[in-house]
């Protein structure tokens, strides 16, 4: 295991930018989680970025041409070509000899499913490219129909029986396979983390990689006003977890770390929340088999347990 990097001191949330990118309207449902994303992803960006977002929920957000919600170039391209439309426009970028952040940006299935194959290129080939996936568990866009990132148990169109059977990619593990220089976690509830987390990437060349655990209303059947609540039950549970994974180049070592309020917990030795609270908040897990929650729990608790096991700095 590496030395971890230096790392940059943590964004007080009194202290972050308050020029706004995003204009008061936009189409998104009450509630919407990926808002606040979207919010502290171009404080951090300064504005200094180009989007590349295919069909999602953020194409609703943003507005199509000419009407728009936000201040910053942005290009709505297919499902499966994000990251290859991503990389084509750094390489334009670097041709003229011009510099801007180019962000690939989707929904979970449009980064786990249908534009798996172009990030993997990407990724692959080392483009110079921050990929985000904001990651709100199903195809919510069109219906809420199950998605490669969608957990085990939740009822969706497209499961709304038995719930899904299988459990949801790994993404994080899938682009570490990658060796990418830098892989984060982040949630919008706690937004200074997610702010610093962008702010890293932005300072950084080569393809980069946040995986963002966004909370959805009207897919995950909560009320509107409990977003920022389903979030910070979503990582005191271990159902998300707030973490860091940096190489200085790509044969060295991966260096892992706890980050935010995940790692509050870790250095506290505090027990997790159980699963069964987050679970019990959202309508789409009723009638979810007692023992489908004890595999996830064990899952949880497991996960967990390696990842303070890898945080050598704890």
């Amino acid at each position: 295991m590496s030395k971890l990097p230096e790392q940059m001191k943590p964004t007080r949330l009194a202290d972050i930018p308050r020029t706004e990118r995003m204009l008061p309207g936009n189409r998104t449902c009450a509630g919407c989680g990926l808002g606040i994303v979207l919010r502290y992803i171009f404080k951090a960006l300064d504005g200094e970025a180009i989007l590349v977002v295919p069909a999602s929920c953020l194409t609703v957000l943003g507005g199509m041409y000419p009407v728009s919600s936000v201040e910053v170039p942005w290009l709505n391209v297919t499902f499966p070509s994000t990251a290859a439309t991503a990389a084509g426009v750094a390489a334009g970028l670097k041709a003229l000899g011009k510099r801007a952040t180019v962000v690939a940006m989707a929904g979970d299935g449009g980064t786990a499913d249908i534009g798996i194959q172009g990030l993997s290129g990407a990724a692959e080939r080392n483009e110079d490219l921050l990929y985000i996936c904001y990651d709100n568990e199903a195809y919510m866009n069109t219906g809420t129909q199950r998605s490669g990132a969608t957990p085990m148990g939740a009822r969706t169109a497209t499961t709304p029986v038995l719930g899904k059977q299988q459990r949801s990619k790994d993404m994080v593990a899938i682009m570490e396979a990658h060796a990418v220089r830098y892989i984060a976690t982040a949630c919008p509830s706690y937004p200074d983390d997610l702010y610093d987390k962008v702010r890293k990437a932005k300072s950084m060349t080569g393809t980069r990689y946040i995986h963002i655990t966004t909370p959805c209303p009207p897919g995950w059947t909560f009320g509107t006003h409990e977003t920022v609540k389903m979030g910070r039950l979503a990582v005191d549970t271990g159902s998300a977890v707030l973490l860091e994974i940096e190489r200085p180049e790509a044969t060295a070592p991966a260096a892992f770390r706890l980050t935010g309020r995940s790692r509050t917990l870790a250095k506290r030795g505090s027990d997790l929340k159980p699963l069964s609270e987050f679970l019990n908040a959202q309508k789409r897990f009723r009638g979810i088999a007692e023992e489908e929650v004890r595999q996830m729990q064990k899952h949880v608790n497991a996960r967990w347990k390696e990842y303070i096991g890898r945080d050598m700095s704890l």
